[in-house]
């Protein structure tokens, strides 16, 4: 009968509190919520796209050198409107890619923007440096301009014309070819009187 109660009381310390199991239990189902609340914004997030066409969403954009551009002040001129992040990859390969196109238009009619994506300045900073970037960009400070453009990744790019107009949209980083052409058929469109 000695043995019986020695094999009950090993049993008794080595199995699990009630407690213990509840807390695994309640630790587990907040964990499963938090990702199916997470899996059901991404998946609404991605039912709203991006916008492709009509008048390109008004802001304003305070620039890593401190200038204030508003998207309306540049009608007349085509945009290009960049998001982008430091830690992106395909940004990181498309970086140059701009920077080229940039200096072949600037004294065109066009202007680029970037806007740097949950990024910090510090990162962006160092990124513009890196790749040698000097057209303005700015940081999204809680990304208020990428939820006007319905922002899904990066690096994402809105042509918009002298109208004010989206006149295209690429989700992928650029090549200076494509970038050229796409530039080309907006200044093409000219303005509406």
């Amino acid at each position: 009968m000695t043995e019986l109660h020695v094999t009950e009381d090993v049993l008794a310390e080595s199995a699990p509190s009630k407690r213990g199991a509840n807390f695994v239990i309640v630790l587990a189902a907040i964990v499963l919520a938090s990702m199916a609340l997470i899996f059901g914004l991404g998946l609404r997030h991605q039912q709203q796209a991006q916008p492709t066409e009509g008048m390109a969403p008004l802001f304003t954009l305070k620039t890593l050198d401190g200038q204030e551009i508003a998207l309306e002040s540049l009608r007349g001129k085509v945009v290009v409107l960049n998001f982008w992040a430091s830690w992106c990859g395909p940004c990181r390969d498309e970086a140059a890619e701009l920077e080229a196109t940039w200096q072949h238009y600037k004294d065109k009619g066009v202007v680029f923007l970037g806007v740097a994506y949950t990024d910090t300045e510090r990162n962006a900073q160092a990124y513009l440096k890196e790749f040698g970037v000097t057209y303005p960009n700015g940081l999204d400070y809680q990304t208020r301009i990428s939820a006007l453009y319905r922002i899904a990744g990066v690096p994402e790019t809105f042509i918009i014309d002298r109208d004010g107009h989206i006149n295209e949209f690429v989700m992928a980083p650029l090549k200076r070819a494509q970038l050229s052409a796409m530039i080309e058929r907006a200044l093409a469109k000219g303005s509406q009187p």
